[in-house]
């Protein structure tokens, strides 16, 4: 009876163990301490055609109050151009939803934007901002340059790029 008990509770843990890594995967990855990372400067120079360097990284500012604090990840080209990556990471998918469309309404008119996330949006001035998961981060180049579509086509590949570590 007790090899029976044994067992039993062993198979138990086992089963546990699999529906919590499910749960948790299902949560999404966690970030690298350094979020800068999940677009490096080689990544948007080759998308964007110019050369960018590392990103300066400082705090992003609060979105909206009693939400998290995020990174804002800066490239910046010799000539003066820039192209900002802000990241935050909410305490969870419904946070990140209610704030994602809270702060929507701030920025319009919004141009949907299909992709591997779960929303996603260009802005009046061409900024992307995208949500996957409990992630929320956003893409603007400065100066955007002649040709809007196009910074636009190329702003969504980096996004993309960067949901597909999410």
């Amino acid at each position: 009876m007790s090899q029976f008990r044994t067992t039993s509770l062993r198979i138990a843990c086992f089963v546990a163990f699999t529906v919590l890594a499910g749960v948790v995967a299902l949560e999404g990855k966690e970030l690298p301490t350094d979020a800068c990372t999940l677009l490096p400067a080689t990544q948007a120079s080759k998308v964007l055609n110019q050369t960018f360097g590392s990103p300066s990284r400082v705090w992003a500012p609060v979105a909206a109050p009693g939400t998290a604090r995020g990174t804002d990840c800066k490239y910046r080209t010799q000539r003066g151009g820039e192209l900002l990556f802000r990241i935050y990471v909410d305490p969870s998918v419904d946070v990140a939803k209610a704030t994602f469309t809270k702060l929507s309404t701030r920025f319009g008119p919004n141009k949907t934007v299909d992709g591997n996330w779960d929303e996603a949006y260009f802005d009046a001035r061409h900024g992307l901002h995208v949500r996957k998961g409990k992630a929320r981060y956003f893409l603007r180049l400065n100066p955007l340059g002649t040709d809007a579509d196009q910074a636009e086509k190329q702003l969504k590949s980096l996004a993309t790029s960067v949901a597909g570590q999410l």
